[in-house]
C-alpha cells in the first residue's frame, strides 16, 4: 500500500510509519508535530483508492492490519476483543505500532486490508465481525462490526491470513435488547 496524502500540509507522519513522538517541557510524550493525537486525513492508493486515517497511540502486539478499539478521548487503542456489547469504535492498524508511547495511522474508511483469522473460508462481500482478538471473519462467527463489510469478489481460502475490507467509520455493536 502506497498511500499519499490529499492533504496540503507538509510533515505529516507516513501513512506505514511509526512515531516515537517528542516530549513536553512537562514531560508528556505527544506526536510529533504537525500530527495531533486523534487527527484524520485523507489518503490516495493506487490499489485500494481513497481512505481516512486517524493517528492513534499503540498498543502491544499490533501488527499492519490489527482490527482494534479505540477510545475517543485519550485516543488509546485496544486490540479488537471478541466480547458483546462493547460500541466502541474500531479501525484497522497501517504500520506495526505495539506501544502505547508511539502513534500511527489507523484507517477508518475506504478499502483496507486487515487481518483475518484463519481455518473458515470468507465467502465474497459478507458483513464482517471480530472473530478473534485483533482479526475479523464472517459476522455469523463473531461479534459483527457495524459500518464494514468484506470486499473480496471471490471465496476466500481458510488459510489466508488478510482480507480487504470496506469500512465506514466502523464501530462494535452495542446491546441490542
Amino acid at each position: 500500500m502506497a498511500y499519499t496524502f490529499d492533504e496540503p500540509k507538509l510533515g505529516l507522519l507516513q501513512i506505514n510509519q511509526v512515531d516515537s513522538g517528542e516530549t513536553t517541557a512537562g514531560g508528556t510524550t505527544i506526536p510529533t508535530g504537525p500530527n495531533k493525537l486523534g487527527m484524520i486525513v485523507r489518503a490516495f492508493d493506487p490499489t485500494y483508492g481513497e481512505g481516512e486515517f486517524i493517528l492513534l497511540k499503540g498498543v502491544a502486539s499490533t501488527a499492519v492490519g490489527s482490527l482494534v478499539t479505540w477510545d475517543g478521548t485519550t485516543y488509546a487503542t485496544t486490540l479488537c476483543a471478541t466480547t458483546a456489547n462493547q460500541a466502541r469504535p474500531v479501525a484497522v492498524s497501517m504500520a506495526a505500532n505495539t506501544s502505547a508511547s508511539t502513534y500511527s495511522w489507523y484507517q477508518i474508511a475506504g478499502t483496507a486490508v486487515a487481518a483475518r483469522t484463519t481455518g473458515v473460508k470468507l465467502n465474497p462481500t459478507v458483513a464482517i465481525g471480530v472473530t478473534s482478538t485483533g482479526k475479523v471473519g464472517a459476522s455469523a462467527s463473531g461479534k459483527e462490526i457495524l459500518g464494514a463489510r468484506s470486499a473480496n469478489a471471490a471465496t476466500v481460502a481458510s488459510a489466508t491470513a488478510t482480507v480487504t475490507v470496506v469500512l465506514n467509520r466502523p464501530h462494535l455493536q452495542g446491546r441490542t435488547s
